[in-house]
């Protein structure tokens, strides 16, 4: 799951269909059909990873005990016992790093003539080159042979100057990009 996109798409909605949107979510976390899931999965001593939203990070922890709806974990760092619900357990070791969507682009002040910046062409190719003229809200690049003007919230620093488009084979395929 993209946890960026819905991040963002949770960003826009209104408190009140947060609101609903959570109680959706709790009535289908408890049926039991979830907890039956991860419970067979489970067994006294095993160890597991979990998720502590307090947090917002992987705890590793070991079951001590199987309750109906909540599970006894003995987590490993602090060595504190914890009455968890099953939901938090990861057992196939899932990402639970949330990243939201760093902002894109660069600023006008942070390019200057003669750097060399990239940027997704209209056709989805990576395109570099080296920055001629500061706009108001492009900037124009020659790229090889070709000069472009890009908007200062398409680009993106290039690590490997080397390969600027026409210099190379045409294409930024092998350049490593900072994003």
């Amino acid at each position: 799951m993209d946890f960026s996109k819905t991040i963002a798409a949770l960003n826009s909605a209104s408190a009140f269909e947060l609101f609903r949107l959570r109680a959706a979510i709790d009535r289908v976390l408890d049926q039991p059909g979830w907890t039956l899931a991860v419970q067979t999965r489970l067994r006294v001593g095993q160890a597991i990873s979990y998720f502590d939203p307090a947090t917002n990070r992987s705890h590793p922890g070991q079951v001590l005990e199987l309750r109906r709806k909540h599970v006894f974990v003995l987590d490993h760092a602090t060595r504190k016992r914890w009455l968890i619900s099953y939901a938090a357990i990861n057992l196939d070791g899932a990402d639970v790093e949330i990243r939201e969507q760093a902002a894109q682009g660069l600023g006008r002040n942070e390019v200057a003539i003669g750097d060399v910046v990239g940027f997704l062409d209209r056709h989805q190719e990576q395109r570099s080159g080296r920055v001629v003229r500061l706009n108001d809200k492009t900037v124009t690049l020659v790229c090889g042979q070709q000069q472009w003007r890009v908007s200062y919230s398409l680009l993106h620093r290039v690590v490997d100057v080397d390969a600027l488009s026409g210099e190379a084979d045409g294409r930024q395929s092998a350049a490593r990009l900072a994003r």
